[in-house]
């Protein structure tokens, strides 16, 4: 943990990104870390935990991270507990929770509430089209027989 806290604060000070840090351990070792890059690298998913996850797979040449644990210096947001829970680690740690992230200026508590909206009452609407259409990728991967489940 100390290691994803002095990685979002060393993140800070560089002035490279936002004051988030993520490692990957795996038999108590780090395989793996991430800070947060969304404004040097002008991508809204280059959050601490995700870069941690991309990082750690490419090591592991793997896409999910079971037997690995993931520390990082705040209470994931949620796009980065969808990630977590897609790469499947065996336990998450966190230090300062959503709350303080919140009193920090980083508050995601909207996108749980917008979870909860109907598509078209969103603040950004979804539309569905072309549903049938959209069926036919499904249907060509139920036909691959070498498909990887995941």
């Amino acid at each position: 943990m100390k290691e994803a806290i002095r990685r979002a604060v060393e993140n800070v000070r560089s002035g490279l990104g936002g004051p988030f840090g993520a490692v990957v351990v795996k038999q108590g070792r780090v395989i793996a870390s991430g800070v947060n890059r969304v404004t040097s690298a002008n991508d809204p998913t280059a959050h601490a935990e995700v870069n941690a996850i991309r990082e750690a797979c490419r090591v592991l040449g793997a896409f999910q991270l079971q037997g690995c644990e993931i520390y990082t210096s705040c209470e994931p947001c949620p796009m980065c507990l969808g990630a977590i829970y897609w790469a499947r680690p065996d336990r998450v740690y966190y230090a300062a929770g959503a709350r303080d992230a919140a009193e920090a200026g980083f508050d995601d508590s909207f996108i749980y509430e917008e979870l909860r909206v109907p598509h078209g009452g969103r603040k950004i609407p979804f539309v569905q089209e072309m549903r049938d259409a959209g069926l036919e990728p499904f249907q060509e991967w139920a036909r691959k027989n070498d498909r990887v489940r995941y």
